[in-house]
């Protein structure tokens, strides 16, 4: 496979088989080539989704390993281990597979199997890639998701992004409307215009009108100068009014007649004035039932909702709100010192059974408060604030261990102020094996990897 662009991949090894590397060229792979964590980092490309090959059995020690903690999280590398049968008795080469690898070869190995898993690797990155380029923003809430509710939204956009008749958009608060309001703008023939979002339940009722179309200069006390609203700003692109169902009936008729005319009038003008606009609407009021009580205009409704896109509540989106909760935490696990590996399964399991009430809002701030909360390796449902509804479950042998161990040896370096030969003692263990564990507990930080790891190598 010579035409076409091909895939990235990074091979990791210091011994690269060369056979490997023809067969992974003849499938399509430009393969680059790391032995250090370093040389990873810089041959890995932020923009695309990317292969990875980590061949632990090339003749890496554990201390090194520890060092590729930090390339095995980058989110847009799928990762496929290989590694000696032996080699997984190693805790911290156990961890490393289970927790950043999409899957792991033992040697000796099938050219063809390993190609075909770095295949499915790489395209499970790349389904997460096609999610996310919805939205072309850097917002901290991003358009993320493959459940069916999430697919059958994202197919919606696609449809009516191709049309220029007004949207509304029906969905709880919290749902990412506005996102989906953007998504369709920027992949609409006006996205080189502006968008122009208007809160209508925020604005004062009696600063609406000024706000929606604006004034002349003199209109009223303080009219000091000419203003353009927010309708004649977004001329050529779209206007989207949030929380339409807030808007009082003095200002859903005006709206109503500028969606009939596409004119308006300036408070204290005399011109009519034509703009160009597509107009995108949402509410978490139930507007049928509105209508009912004459709280919202029928006419105004069948001249907001031409197109209709129901925004799904995170409860009924399933594997997604796991999905959510890890692109959370790889987006914002920097604000934690530790090198936090994940969700515990308590944790997972108390989200699922959660209600979110405040929907994806809800779950970002929940998930940004447990990264600078949590004390362990995993967030935990207490991090989350969401212990009431993980079950109780029997801590295993192997967890009730390590976390002992965890704790004696932060207790034993608080007592000698980090001074690992003294603590080392009094563990009754080795420099190299308390630096091995200290790594593995992740009770070091990334940026202090290289010099230790030295001064043990010499020590």
């Amino acid at each position: 496979m010579e035409t076409g662009q091909r895939r990235q991949l990074v091979y990791v090894s210091r011994q690269p088989n060369e056979q490997l590397h023809d067969l992974l060229r003849a499938r399509g792979w430009d393969v680059k080539f790391a032995s250090t964590a370093r040389e990873v980092q810089r041959a890995v490309h932020q923009d695309g989704p990317t292969g990875g090959l980590f061949d632990v059995s090339s003749g890496y020690g554990t201390h090194e390993l520890g060092a590729f903690e930090s390339c095995l999280t980058l989110p847009n590398v799928g990762w496929v281990a290989t590694a000696g049968s032996g080699q997984l008795a190693d805790r911290l080469v156990r961890r490393l597979i289970r927790d950043y690898c999409f899957d792991y070869l033992t040697v000796p190995y099938s050219g063809e199997k390993i190609v075909d898993s770095i295949g499915h690797a790489y395209g499970m990155v790349a389904l997460g890639e096609q999610e996310l380029s919805l939205i072309g923003s850097s917002r901290d809430e991003e358009m993320v998701g493959s459940c069916d509710a999430m697919r059958q939204l994202f197919r919606t956009i696609r449809k009516v992004a191709n049309t220029d008749a007004s949207v509304f958009i029906a969905g709880e608060s919290g749902t990412g409307k506005e996102l989906t309001a953007r998504a369709i703008h920027e992949r609409s023939e006006r996205r080189k215009m502006p968008f122009v979002a208007i809160n209508c339940g925020a604005i004062p009722h009696h600063l609406l009108q000024s706000e929606l179309f604006g004034y002349e200069r003199g209109a009223f006390t303080g009219a000091n100068a000419r203003k353009i609203g927010r309708v004649e700003s977004a001329h050529g692109g779209t206007l989207f009014l949030d929380e339409v169902g807030d808007l009082p009936l003095e200002s859903q008729a005006s709206l109503l007649r500028f969606l009939q005319e596409r004119k308006i009038e300036r408070l204290g003008g005399q011109d009519s004035i034509a703009v160009d606009v597509r107009v995108i609407a949402a509410t978490h009021v139930d507007l049928e039932h509105a209508m009912r009580d004459n709280r919202f205009r029928v006419d105004l409704f069948h001249r907001l909702c031409v197109l209709r896109v129901d925004e799904p509540p995170l409860r009924a989106r399933g594997k997604d709100i796991e999905l959510l909760a890890h692109h959370m935490l790889e987006r914002f696990r920097t604000d934690n010192a530790r090198r936090l590996r994940g969700f515990s399964a308590p944790a997972i399991e108390a989200m699922y059974n959660y209600g979110w009430p405040g929907n994806v809002r809800e779950l970002i701030n929940r998930v940004r408060r447990a990264i600078v909360m949590a004390e362990g390796r995993l967030i935990t449902p207490e991090d989350l604030e969401l212990q009431s509804f993980a079950s109780q479950r029997t801590v295993t042998l192997a967890e009730a261990r390590e976390e002992a161990e965890r704790h004696a040896i932060e207790a034993a370096l608080l007592r000698h102020r980090h001074r690992l030969n003294e603590a080392a003692v009094e563990l009754g263990i080795s420099r190299v094996t308390l630096y091995r564990l200290m790594v593995a507990h992740g009770l070091r930080s990334p940026s202090e990897d290289r010099l230790p790891i030295e001064r043990v190598a010499q020590g």
